[in-house]
C-alpha cells in the first residue's frame, strides 16, 4: 500500500465520510470507496475501508438504539444474510458490472415512480411486509457483498413506507451494521481484509468515530423534508454513478 501524505490524506477523508454515512447520512457514503481508488484498486479499497465501516457501525448503533422499525430489522437482516450467502457462491459467476446495472435501474425505477406519484397526488404509505422485505433485502445484502451497493434495494423498500427521519436512520444504520458484520469472514477468505491492512487503518479509527458523530448531528439538525430531499438526490447520482462504471466497463474509450 501506497503510503504518502496524499494517501492518508484521502485515506481519512474516505474515513471520515463513512462515519458520517453511519451517523444517518447515507448520502455520503458512496464518496469513500471512489477517493480511495485513486490510490489503489477499487477492491483493495473497499476491503481497507470494511473494517472503518465496522467500527463506526459499533457506535452509530448505540446512537440510535430505540430509534428504528423493529419490523423492518427483523424483516431485513435474515433476508440480507440469504443474499450476502447468495453472493458469496455466485460471485465468481456474476459480473460485478452486471450487479451494479440492476442496482442503477432498481434505484432509477424507484425515483421516477416517487415522481409520477407525487405528480398525481398519491402520498399513501406502504407497509412493511414480508414478500416485498424479503426480496429487496436479499438484494441488498447480495449487492452489497458484491459491490457495496446496497443502498438502493434498502432505499427502494423502506422509502415508501415514510418512516420518521431517525426511525429511518437507525433501521439503515442497524440493518447495514449487520450486513457489514456477516461480509467480513468472506471478505478475510478473499484476503481483502488482511492484518496488515487492519495494522495500517487503524490510525483512522477515532476518525470513523467522529465522522458518525457528526453524521448523527447533522441528521437530527437536518429538516425532515429536507432530509429526505437530499436521501433522494444522493440515491439519483449513486445511481447515475453506477451507470457510469457500466457504461466505462463495457464500452471502455467509448
Amino acid at each position: 500500500m501506497e503510503q504518502t501524505a496524499a494517501f492518508w490524506i484521502a485515506a481519512g477523508m474516505a474515513t471520515f465520510f463513512v462515519g458520517m454515512s453511519k451517523g444517518g447520512l447515507p448520502m455520503v457514503a458512496m464518496l469513500g470507496v471512489p477517493i480511495l481508488s485513486v490510490f489503489i484498486p477499487p477492491a483493495a479499497a473497499a476491503g481497507l475501508l470494511l473494517p472503518m465501516y465496522i467500527l463506526a457501525d459499533i457506535y452509530a448503533v448505540w446512537l440510535f438504539r430505540g430509534q428504528y422499525s423493529a419490523r423492518n430489522l427483523k424483516i431485513l437482516i435474515p433476508a440480507s444474510a440469504i443474499g450476502i450467502l447468495a453472493a458469496f457462491l455466485l460471485v465468481s459467476r456474476v459480473p460485478v458490472e452486471a450487479s451494479k446495472l440492476v442496482v442503477a435501474l432498481i434505484g432509477l425505477g424507484y425515483l421516477l415512480d416517487a415522481l409520477r406519484k407525487r405528480l398525481s397526488g398519491d402520498f399513501r404509505s406502504r407497509p412493511a411486509d414480508v414478500p416485498r422485505g424479503v426480496f429487496w433485502g436479499a438484494l441488498a445484502g447480495f449487492t452489497s457483498y458484491i459491490s457495496h451497493a446496497g443502498g438502493p434495494p434498502f432505499q427502494a423498500y423502506t422509502l415508501p413506507q415514510k418512516l420518521p427521519k431517525m426511525t429511518f436512520a437507525g433501521t439503515a444504520t442497524i440493518t447495514f451494521a449487520c450486513i457489514n458484520w456477516m461480509k467480513l469472514p468472506p471478505y478475510i477468505l478473499a484476503e481483502q481484509v488482511t492484518w496488515e491492512s487492519l495494522k495500517q487503518i487503524s490510525v483512522l479509527a477515532p476518525v470513523a468515530l467522529i465522522g458518525a458523530w457528526a453524521g448523527y448531528r447533522v441528521t437530527k439538525w437536518l429538516p425532515e423534508r429536507l432530509f429526505f430531499t437530499l436521501i433522494n438526490i444522493a440515491l439519483g447520482l449513486l445511481c447515475l454513478k453506477l451507470l457510469s462504471e457500466v457504461a466505462q466497463a463495457w464500452w471502455p474509450g467509448a
